[in-house]
């Protein structure tokens, strides 16, 4: 297919990784996406047209690359072999490697999604990055819990990439000692809030109880 002939989220995908390579150097800016639809061939009039919101546009979608990327690397069968500590910790360290390319679009992708104006869509897709990695981990919750298994791994996701962009260690050995104490205390939290939810099982009925005040026969 000719680059002319992409749809609009082809183009964008297209772009992605592209976008981040020339970020090391031009930052997320027009020059950037320049670059990037002259190495496939396209107007940069028309690449614009795929990111009408700029840097932050351009961020997202290489955002959704990696989760692409994280998605192909790890099918339903290696998901399988591990423990869920080892899928998360697996699935973060995918994330980090992959991006160690172009570590500096990494560092600025940041400065740009801490901006006030894009604090909200910062927290999205810190989100929409931890919801991608527990789909693929497994998980199939749907209550309360679903939303705080996000909440977390949110947490610890960003956290390890503030760190990882600071490590200077050998082979980022840093980055990988603090990500395995991040995973121990979500995996301690998890303990307790499953003691709690056993706990709570085993506890007497009020409900039943009162039914069977207005009818003993039960």
């Amino acid at each position: 297919m000719s680059p002319d002939e992409l749809t609009l989220d082809e183009l964008r995908a297209a772009l992605a990784p592209l976008n981040a390579r020339n970020a090391v150097f031009d930052g997320w800016s027009e020059r950037a996406l320049g670059a990037s639809a002259a190495e496939i061939g396209v107007p940069a009039s028309r690449a614009r047209i795929a990111f009408p919101g700029g840097a932050a546009d351009m961020i997202d979608a290489w955002y959704a690359s990696i989760d692409a990327a994280m998605a192909q690397a790890f099918p339903a069968e290696r998901i399988a072999a591990l423990k869920i500590r080892h899928r998360i910790r697996d699935l973060v360290l995918f994330r980090i490697d992959h991006i160690e390319p172009v570590r500096e679009a990494a560092r600025r992708a940041l400065a740009v999604l801490a901006q006030p104006q894009n604090l909200v869509r910062g927290a999205r897709l810190g989100w929409r990055s931890a919801d991608a990695m527990w789909r693929l981990a497994g998980d199939t919750a749907t209550d309360f819990n679903h939303y705080s298994k996000r909440a977390i791994l949110s947490g610890v996701y960003g956290s390890t990439l503030l760190v990882w962009l600071g490590d200077e260690s050998d082979g980022r050995a840093e980055t990988r000692a603090f990500l395995d104490r991040r995973i121990d205390d979500v995996m301690k939290i998890e303990k307790l809030k499953a003691g709690w939810r056993s706990r709570q099982e085993r506890l007497p009925s009020l409900t039943r109880f009162l039914g069977r005040l207005r009818n003993p026969a039960q």
